[in-house]
């Protein structure tokens, strides 16, 4: 096999460093993609700056890929995944297949996945990556381009499969808290779902882009009244910030029954009050990104209806600073590697 081309980070924060390997043969489920493209998602630098102290280094992030087939193994089903095909490699490259959340359709819940995001060593910031099973490798339709394809594979994945498991109906009125990577692309899946759409941000100058996106009504949480003015407002709220908020407050926006579902990632404990939970029969959940099926209904909808991540594209050569450009919030609304 030729020579395989990584960027890596040697220790926290650092700067990328080109890394040549040899590829280890290829396994009988395995599928290896040359990857074109690639997003940059929060996750991808909490691994580069050690955030969780989980990192095993050198680091090679990635897991928002977009490529093309260039090896299968033996026992992969000729029929799905074949080379030269265009597909996509995302948070989840791979499962059991045998447990109990694989066999009835949760993959991406299984114990044994493989999770690109903490593998460390083996992500899509690189000329090649590498699925562990083939049925986590996604065709991506015609209609969607390389570098609008990677940001669905992490950031669509989160957003979408909630609206499949909370039952959101097309007569719902909901909310989307956070208008950045997630939160712009749950906006305009919920407004083709059908419901009536409010964007909460802390700030004022997204309410343009929340109304592009699709969004019926805006909140800044920084002016007054804030979110008193839609409390009891929401069957569903979908939190995709990874910052702290008063939990209360957002609890009191939902109607009675209604659902608080968390796929951002706070960085403290979710504090709240029983008489915000309980006498509304309020729930809270949280969310990971969605199971093959999930994914592969969520670009087909995407397809469907033209939803489009907003992204900026930077080449190989200028990755440190996009990522730097990620790390500050500065993405308007998604970076994408071009490799």
């Amino acid at each position: 096999m030729m020579m395989r081309r990584a960027y890596a980070v040697e220790q926290a924060g650092g700067p990328v460093r080109v890394h040549e390997y040899e590829p280890a043969p290829l396994g009988p489920l395995e599928v290896e993609v040359r990857v074109t493209h690639c997003g940059i998602c929060h996750t991808d630098l909490a691994m580069i700056d050690d955030e969780w102290g989980i990192a095993r280094f050198p680091v090679v992030a990635g897991h928002e890929a977009v490529g093309v087939v260039e090896a299968v193994g033996e026992a992969v089903d000729p029929t799905r995944v074949t080379v030269g095909r265009r597909v996509g490699v995302g948070a989840t490259a791979g499962s059991c297949f045998a447990c109990e959340w694989c066999l009835s359709g949760r993959q991406q819940l299984c114990p044994a996945k493989d999770n690109v995001v903490v593998r460390g060593t083996g992500g899509a910031f690189a000329s090649h990556v590498r699925a562990g099973d083939w049925r986590h490798v996604h065709p991506i339709p015609d209609a969607i381009a390389s570098e609008h394809a990677g940001p669905f594979l992490c950031a669509g994945t989160t957003v979408f499969p909630p609206l499949l498991h909370h039952g959101v109906r097309p007569t719902d009125r909901v909310a989307v808290v956070g208008i950045g990577g997630l939160g712009h692309l749950a906006i305009q899946f919920l407004a083709k779902w059908g419901c009536h759409v409010t964007a909460i941000s802390t700030t004022p100058a997204k309410r343009d882009d929340a109304r592009r996106f699709g969004a019926h009504d805006f909140v800044a949480t920084t002016e007054a009244p804030g979110l008193e003015r839609v409390s009891n407002s929401f069957d569903f709220v979908l939190s995709t910030v990874s910052a702290d908020l008063p939990w209360d407050a957002y609890l009191a926006t939902l109607r009675p029954r209604g659902t608080l579902c968390v796929v951002g990632l706070p960085s403290g404990a979710l504090t709240i009050s029983p008489l915000s939970l309980l006498p509304g029969e309020r729930t809270i959940v949280g969310g990971v990104t969605g199971s093959p099926t999930e994914t592969r209904q969520m670009l087909d909808f995407a397809a469907r209806h033209d939803i489009r991540p907003m992204v900026e594209i930077f080449p190989a050569a200028r990755m440190d600073e996009a990522l730097d450009h990620v790390r500050r919030g500065r993405a308007h609304y998604r970076a994408v590697l071009e490799l």
